[in-house]
Parts: C-alpha cells; structure tokens; sequence
C-alpha cells in the first residue's frame, strides 16, 4: 500500500478562524508537517482538541481503545482533496483534531461523492508503534470487521486508509457514550426513555452479532458505544470480536488492564466447569453497561452487586445479566422481550415510536395514517435531536413517496418550529412546494391553515410561480371551507406577490367571490382581507378597486359585510382623495345610517364623522391638502395599513368576530336580503337576522381589525372533507340547504360570464343604484336609537324619511 503526503496549507485568514477558534485549546494549533516522498496529497488544518474529553477537558482515564477518536464531538469536514488513485477521498491524517477548510482550496476537481461535500463524519486513528505487532494485528481485523459489518445499531463506516505508519477509520458522525451522557446531565439530565431505547438498540446490535452473524463482540463497555446527532446509540469497539464457532481460532489477547473488569467471573475460573452460553460474556458486560450508564464509571467489579440508580423495572432483568451462573444469562433477544412485556422498562411510548419508524416501510396505509395522527402528542416529550434527525426525515419521506397525506402536516410544522431558518429552507420548503400541487382537498386546507407558519420562510420566486397559481384554484372550488381558507391565505401571500397576481388576477377573484358567493361569510371575509391589503395595491388599481369595492359591500344582503364595507372605507382613510371622500364615498355611507342593523348604523356615524373632521380640516387650512393625500399616489407601501388602522381605530371594528358568531349561530344559513340588496337573493337561501342583538357585544369588538379571528367555516366542511378527498372531483358539497354551486365547476363559462357582468368598469367601478325597500322594512324612525326607555315623542328624522322613500 502506497503512503500519503500531506502537505501543510497555508495561514487562515482572520475571518476563517473566526467559527474555527472556539475549538482551539489554549495551546496554538499545531500544522501537519510534510512527509517526504510521499506521492498521494492531503489538505488540512487541525486542532488539539480532541477525544480526551468534551470541551478539551481531559477525562479521568483514557478510554480503554485501540483506536483513538480524532474528535470527541462530530468534525465536519468542511473541505477535502481527492486522493490521487481513489474513487473516494480520504480525511486527512492526524493525532487529533479537526478538519476544516483551507483559506486557498485547490483547483476545481470532479464532483466530490457525499462524504466530501461538507457531511459531518468521526475519524479513528491507529498509530503503528514498533514493537506492537499483536495489537497492530488486532487492529488491521478490526479495520476489516467494521468494514464488513452492516446494521442500523452497529457504528456505520465510511472510509478507510491504511499504511506502515497508522490506520485510519471514517465513520459516521457521532459522539462517545461517555461524553454525551455527561453533557446531557450539565444539560438538565437525560431522561429515562432516551435511555430506555439506547439500551434496547445496543442489545438488538448484539442479538444480531451472536445469532445471526455467530460473533462475539467481547468489548462490550462505555468506550465502545457511540450516540450520532438522533440520539441513536451505535455499537463500535469491534476490536476484539472473535468468532463463536472457533474456527477464526480464540478471543486475541485485549493487554489493556482497564478491560479486566468487564470480564465475567467464569473467565477467572482455570477449571473450565463454568461453562455458559456462547452469549453469556457478553451479556455480563452488557450489565456491566447498564450499571454504568445509571451509576457512571464502574469501579470494580463487586459494585455490580449494587443495582444503584437503576429503574425498578429493570433491576430484575439485570441481575440475570451479572449473575455468577452463565448458563442463567439470557440470550440478548429474549432480554429484549423481556423488558418489552407489559410494565417493562422498554415499553413505552419511545421506544414504539422508534420500531414503528424502522419498519415503517412495510406498514400499511392505514397503520400509517393512525400513527402519524397520534404521533404530535407524543413530540413535545420526545428529544430535540431525534425530532429533528430521526423524525422529519421519516415525515419528510412519508409525504413524497408513501402518499401519507395531510395527517403529515401537524408533525411537520411542529418539528420545524425546532429547526433554524436555514434548515427549514433546506429540507422543509422543496416538499411544502410540491403539497400545494396535491389533489387532496385535506391537504390543501391544511397547508392553507397552517400557512402562517412557514410563509415567513418562502420568498417573492416560489410564491408567485410555484404557490399563488395553485393557491388560487380554491377561490374556485365548490367546497365553501376551502374558497375561505384560500380567502385568508391572501393575507400572508400579499406582501410577496408580484404585480400582475396582486394587482390583477387576485382583484379579478376577488370580484366574483364579492358578488356571486352564495355565502355571507365568504363575502364579508373578502372585503375585510381588500381592506387589510389595499396598501399592497399600486396607486392605479387601490383607485380603481377599492371604492367600489367598499361600495359594493355596504349594500350587502348579510349585515356583516356591509359592517365589513364601513371598515375598510376606514382602514383605507390615507388612499382616498378629498374629492372622492365627499364625492363618493360619503354619500355611500349616509345611505347607511338607515341600515336597519343597529351595528351597521353605529359604525357608519363614525366613519361619517372622522371623514366630515378631515374634511373640515382641509377646509380651515387648504396648505393640508398635499400632506393629506400624500399616500394617495404613493406607491404600495407595507406600512400604510398600520397608519390606518390607527388613525381611525375606533372604526377598525373586529367584524370578523361577528361573523364567527353568525357562523356559529346559523353554520349553514344563506345570505338574508335587507333593505338594499346587491343581487337577487336565491330561494331557501335567506337569513333571519334578529333584531334583539346585544349591541354592547358589537361595540367591544373596537380596535382589532387586526388582533381579531376570521369567521370560519371550517367546522362545517370537517365532513364534507371526509367525503370529498379529490381536489378534481365535483359534485355538490356536503352543506345542508345550500343549492349546487354551478358557476363554480366550470372557470372558462364562468368568467366569460363575470367579464360581461362584473368587470371593473361595471362590478367594481360603480355602485349598484339603490332600490327602493320591500314592504314592510322599517324605517329609521321606528328604532330607538339610543335610550333604554320607549319614547312616544317625534322623530326629528322621520319627515326627512319619508320624504327619501316617497
């Protein structure tokens, strides 16, 4: 085997040792040296912080190991160059330490495989000394066992280098047992189910070792079990394995005085009459385990007698393990049912979570679908790590290629709240892409729901070409739930959409959902999302839209929606001209303060008199007039709409907590005409509004036009989403007394209609004439407008009533 060269690289700069000091011991960092004659080349820079302890603390005794960890935490290997000769690059040699990137990389190489992109990987290094040729032995067939050896409980390997001088092992990144435990305990303690599983996933490696492969591991201690970032515990320490049918000949000579005390007392016994198990060594240091991962390091070997901190529940199992009979010793697979059955220390939550996630391939779709349902209970007592390496993978990959469904979606966000920006952008955002491109009905409402929780991770591209023309089919669909959901979506997509589907294809939708949805709540929704947007609209189209928009509301068959009307003329005050303020909107308003809803009379005399105030003060000082309007032309600015909202506070009214009310009230009523309906309200779909309201409730509701909830119809549609799965499947919808939603099956028919009716020019751009009442509405003299007691007196207003309506 040829030798490798490494050669030293050059100084850092200063901001490349800035992330790379924290791991420097108070000692300068050492350089590798060159070796001459050396033809294959390795780059790298290492510290002296190494495998003696965490935090470059040296631990009481150097773990009893052939092969010295490099780092006692996961190194990245941030950059590596390509042996000369090798499919794959080999990390660089080194007595401890870390690799990291050099200030001046190579020339550009051929694509580099995983292992070298910066994945974090563990390196074991071997120093051939001279005079050590059995232990150099021993090493080189460990080399080959790890090599050879493939388990999902078992220290994966990656890479390997060996020379005359030393042997190196990459691995897999992870973290000595000894050394994580202790860091757990300054954390806050580890708790008993991550202990529960590590243990059962040490004791499946060695069920797999000596039953299936007929090996002996003959190592089992602290020093030879490693955690990796999921918290899951691998078996290493392969280096005295030895094979249990003898025919690789017997155990090899351990010559380490700290492995003694893990031997069984049978191995002390010359005679031979103690004869176990070909298990039962190991299952003696498996209690030895035990014992140290509840009590830490083991002094001698009569402390076992003492089972100390461990749990109760497996104090029994364990005294079969250190029992001085062999042959009593259990073989590792029934230990494992052992402690499994029902009140053992492996059964529990935990530990099912992790089984049911190996083998979740091969679970049925029904299975899968109850276990994911239950399974966000569970994570707020699960580890941070495991969440994060071990179970969003699993979501992740449930989602893309086992069809799982919307059921993924509660523990996907609930995992990602743990993740940074930058993982979250990397591994979470590409699927939630792809979800919004599904056909189920389920999974589309629930990204719309829970959209608030990761738009602030989706920027301006994504959202306008792969989100909004997929988000924008709900305003469409027949499902009720779904058109207001996607409603409300409009709210956090806004600020990122770009100008044709702000300014043009989400006004278009929002015109037709204003004047053709047969439902009241949908309606008022739409208004009050206009009027929470409309600083978002360019100049030209807040002009042209949001007057008659408003407009349009206010003369609304359902009271919300024209409460919603008053709002947004409100929350919108800054985008108007004085002109259109006494012009336009003005005379909208007084129409109302006949309303024959209370709420809607008492919003529309507040709107009229904070308009007639600025009105007035533009009169008394016309050099106002330019600071007045200057948002008026202004360009679509985020903040606009906070300036509203509190200048008229008083009239930015929580309306979307009345129209919940009515939801919850009448879920599957229809709108109810009033004294001036926009359209002709279809049969069976009219509404009786009572008249004793509490109007104390109504006028608390000040001041949260943006702290309050929607209206939701979200309650209603959970069984009409449980029979209608498919996005593309039609039909009518499961709402009791609602007639079959026609123009919402076919968009081509349907907007070639709204082009003719509802175009800006005729929908929006003008209000509707008012039509004279039906009979028997009552005027604005007949209600007692603010007095508790009945008056018999004159209304003042009553002539002027009259006279309107003769």
């Amino acid at each position: 085997m040829r030798n490798n060269t490494l050669r030293q690289p050059p100084p850092l700069p200063k901001a490349a040792r800035t992330g790379w000091s924290r791991l420097e011991p108070e000692a300068p960092a050492r350089e590798l040296t060159p070796h001459k004659g050396r033809r294959r080349r390795l780059t790298a820079r290492v510290s002296l912080r190494g495998s003696r302890g965490q935090g470059g603390q040296c631990s009481r005794r150097a773990p009893p190991r052939l092969f010295a960890s490099l780092s006692s935490h996961s190194s990245e290997v941030r950059h590596t160059v390509p042996l000369e000769g090798r499919k794959q690059p080999m990390a660089s040699k080194a007595v401890l330490g870390t690799l990291s990137q050099p200030a001046s990389p190579p020339r550009p190489q051929a694509p580099l495989p995983p292992q070298a992109t910066g994945s974090p990987v563990s390196i074991f290094v071997y120093d051939v000394k001279p005079g050590s040729e059995e232990q150099t032995q021993v090493a080189k067939a460990a080399f080959k066992r790890l090599k050879t050896l493939r388990h999902p409980n078992i220290l994966a390997y990656i890479d390997g280098l060996e020379t005359d001088k030393c042997l190196h092992i990459v691995t897999e990144a992870v973290t000595p047992l000894g050394v994580y435990l202790k860091a757990q305990v300054e954390a806050g303690g580890l708790k008993e189910l991550e202990l529960s599983w590590g243990l059962h996933q040490i004791v499946k490696a060695l069920s797999f070792l000596v039953n299936d492969c007929s090996l002996i591991h003959n190592n089992v201690c602290m020093a030879a079990v490693f955690v990796d970032r999921a918290g899951e515990w691998k078996l290493g320490g392969l280096d005295y394995m030895y094979s249990a049918q003898g025919d690789g000949g017997g155990p090899p000579r351990k010559g380490l005085a700290e492995l003694e005390q893990y031997d069984p007392p049978e191995l002390a016994d010359s005679s031979g009459r103690a004869v176990g198990e070909k298990w039962s060594a190991d299952m003696w240091r498996l209690g030895c385990l035990i014992w140290e991962v509840f009590n830490g390091p083991l002094p001698r070997a009569a402390a076992l007698r003492n089972p100390g901190k461990i749990p109760k529940s497996l104090v029994p199992h364990y005294c079969e393990l250190v029992g001085a009979n062999p042959k009593v010793r259990p073989n590792p697979a029934r230990f494992l049912q052992n402690c499994r059955a029902p009140g053992g220390f492996m059964n529990n939550r935990f530990v099912e979570t992790n089984l049911f996630l190996e083998e979740i391939q091969i679970k049925e779709a029904a299975e899968k679908q109850k276990f994911f349902q239950e399974l966000s209970k569970s994570l707020d007592s699960f580890p941070e790590g495991f969440c994060r390496h071990k179970v969003l993978p699993q979501l992740l990959t449930a989602f893309e290629f086992g069809n799982a469904g919307a059921v993924v979606l509660t523990p996907l966000f609930k995992v990602g709240k743990l993740l940074s920006a930058e993982e979250y952008q990397q591994k979470v955002i590409p699927v939630l892409v792809k979800m919004f491109s599904c056909t189920d009905r389920a999974m589309r409402i629930r990204l719309l729901q829970q959209m608030e929780q990761f738009i602030q991770y989706l920027d301006e591209p994504t959202v306008n070409t792969q989100i909004f023309p997929h988000v924008v089919h709900g305003f469409l669909d027949t499902n009720p739930a779904i058109r207001e959901q996607t409603v409300k979506s409009m709210l956090l997509l806004a600020p990122k959409l770009n100008e044709a589907n702000l300014n043009v294809e989400l006004m278009k939708h929002f015109a037709r959902l204003q004047s053709k949805d047969e439902q009241g709540p949908i309606r008022c929704n739409t208004t009050v999302c206009l009027g929470k947007i409309g600083s978002y609209l360019s100049a030209s189209t807040r002009h042209r839209v949001l007057t008659s928009a408003f407009s349009r509301a206010t003369k609304d068959p359902f009271a919300p929606s024209r409460v919603a009307g008053v709002l947004g003329f409100a929350a919108t005050h800054n985008l108007y001209s004085m002109s259109d303020c006494a012009h336009k909107i003005l005379p909208v308003l007084c129409g109302l303060t006949v309303d024959p809803e209370k709420s809607v009379r008492d919003q529309a005399f507040k709107a009229i008199r904070s308009f007639l105030s600025k009105l007035e003060s533009v009169s008394e000082d016309p050099t106002q007039l330019a600071e007045v309007e200057k948002d008026v032309h202004a360009a679509s600015s985020p903040g606009m709409g906070g300036a509203a909202a509190s200048w008229a506070g008083w009239a930015v009214t929580g309306v979307s907590s009345l129209t919940s009310k009515l939801i919850r009230a009448h879920p599957t009523a229809a709108p109810a005409e009033t004294s001036a309906p926009l359209r002709p309200t279809p049969e069976g779909h009219r509404e009786t509004q009572e008249e004793g309201r509490d109007t104390a409730e109504d006028s608390s509701f000040a001041d949260r036009w943006d702290d309050e909830d929607w209206g939701s119809l979200e309650q209603e549609a959970e069984s009409v989403l449980a029979q209608q799965d498919d996005w593309s499947s039609g039909g009518q919808t499961g709402t009791t007394g609602q007639a079959s939603i026609s123009d919402h099956k076919s968009p081509d028919s349907d907007w070639n209609s709204w082009e003719a009716e509802d175009s800006w020019e005729q929908g929006w751009q003008e209000p509707s004439p008012p039509e004279p009442p039906p009979e028997g509405t009552r005027l604005a003299s007949e209600y007692n407008w603010g007095s508790s007691e009945p008056s018999d007196k004159g209304d003042p207003f009553s002539a002027l009533s009259v006279s309107l309506y003769s």
